[in-house]
This record gives C-alpha cells, sequence and structure tokens, in this order.
C-alpha cells in the first residue's frame, strides 16, 4: 500500500538501495533536491525495499491502519539528522576537516603524534548509521591524536601493502604501527578499538 522513510535516521543518499530494487519507481531520487522520493501511488507493498535498508529507515505499511501507526512511530522518534551526520570510519566525509589528498600522507605522518588515517573509495562506504564515529575510536587516545580521510589511490594500496578497504593506518613519528583492513559495522566497535591499541602496543 504505502512506503515511509524515516528521513531522522536516512543518509537520504542517492545511492539508497531501496530505490535500486523498486520495481515501480515508488522510490526515486530528485537530483534538483538531493533528496529521495516517495511516490506511494506506484508503490505495490512489495517490501524488497524495507529488506534492502540496512538500518530500519523505510518501512512498507499494506494497511492504512499500519502506515499510521509507522508515521506515529516516525514522528516520536527522538533522534535528529544531527545525530546521523557525524565523520565516521567507513562512510563517506561529511567535513572538510578530516579530508586529506592521498598525496599529501607522508606530510602529516612526520610529527610525534598518532596519525590515523583511513583509505577509503567509492565502493568501500557504507551507510552513516551502522559505522562507528570518528569521536569514538580517538576518545581514549592522547588529544593530540589526528585523524584523516583519504579517497585512496592505486599507488596508496600498494604502498602501504592494502588489500581491502576501508582500511586504517596508524602512524607515529613517520613510522607505519600496522593496518586494519576492511568495514567495522558499529557493533564491532569493541573489536576494532582492541585491535587499535594492540596495534600501538606492539
Amino acid at each position: 500500500m504505502s512506503v515511509l522513510v524515516n528521513f531522522k535516521i536516512c543518509d537520504n543518499a542517492k545511492e539508497c538501495g531501496g530505490i535500486v530494487v523498486c520495481p515501480t519507481g515508488a522510490l526515486s531520487y530528485n537530483n534538483e533536491k538531493n533528496t529521495i522520493v516517495i511516490d506511494n501511488k506506484k508503490c505495490i507493498s512489495c517490501g524488497l525495499c524495507e529488506k534492502e535498508c540496512p538500518i530500519g529507515a523505510i518501512q512498507v505499511a499494506k494497511t492504512q491502519e499500519e502506515y499510521i501507526k509507522l508515521e506515529n512511530e516516525i514522528n516520536e522518534d527522538v533522534r535528529t539528522i544531527k545525530d546521523l551526520f557525524v565523520d565516521r570510519y567507513g562512510s563517506i566525509p561529511l567535513s572538510e576537516f578530516f579530508v586529506l589528498d592521498s598525496e599529501n600522507i607522508k606530510n602529516k605522518i612526520v610529527n610525534d603524534n598518532i596519525t590515523l588515517i583511513e583509505l577509503y573509495n567509492d565502493d568501500s562506504i557504507k551507510c552513516l548509521l551502522k559505522s562507528i564515529p570518528i569521536k569514538d575510536l580517538t576518545k581514549d587516545m592522547p588529544q593530540d591524536t589526528l585523524f584523516y580521510k583519504v579517497d585512496a589511490s592505486d599507488e596508496n594500496c600498494k604502498e602501504y601493502n592494502i588489500k581491502e578497504l576501508p582500511s586504517l593506518l596508524i602512524f607515529k613519528s613517520n613510522k607505519m604501527l600496522g593496518s586494519i583492513e576492511g568495514y567495522y559495522e558499529s557493533n564491532r566497535k569493541k573489536e576494532l578499538l582492541e585491535e587499535i591499541v594492540q596495534i600501538m602496543k606492539e
């Protein structure tokens, strides 16, 4: 009958998997307004978009009563979009503050600080809500710890022997202490933190 999107927890990306799998065009993307658009006249309640959304932002109602219930739940959701839009490991960069050109990596790792470099590419980007905030990765590290996100080149991956993106490179005093490859969802935050600590101890 109808599809609803909870934009309080949706990153509203044009790469939305729900749009990709929708067989009727009930979900589409408006490039002028930069937003996901819903046309419930086209919705056939197949549920494909709901299954495709990894964080439950898309929901399908099969009856008017169910639609009202879901709509009320969205309205009562206390989360806000600002809770979602913080820079995270494995997701698209949001702030220019963390973005570094690949050719400038060497300029940033010569100091005595711990420097974390996240290498990523378009194919490795994941959903914001499922990704770990950078501040959660660095909160127990020295205050002068630096973090940068780098759109990886083939040369970067070859130089640092990286086979899977995203990848987290850990440097201190111009020396690479180690790397962690692959995406870690928020439910694996403890595991990722433990791996970082282990590398820094070695």
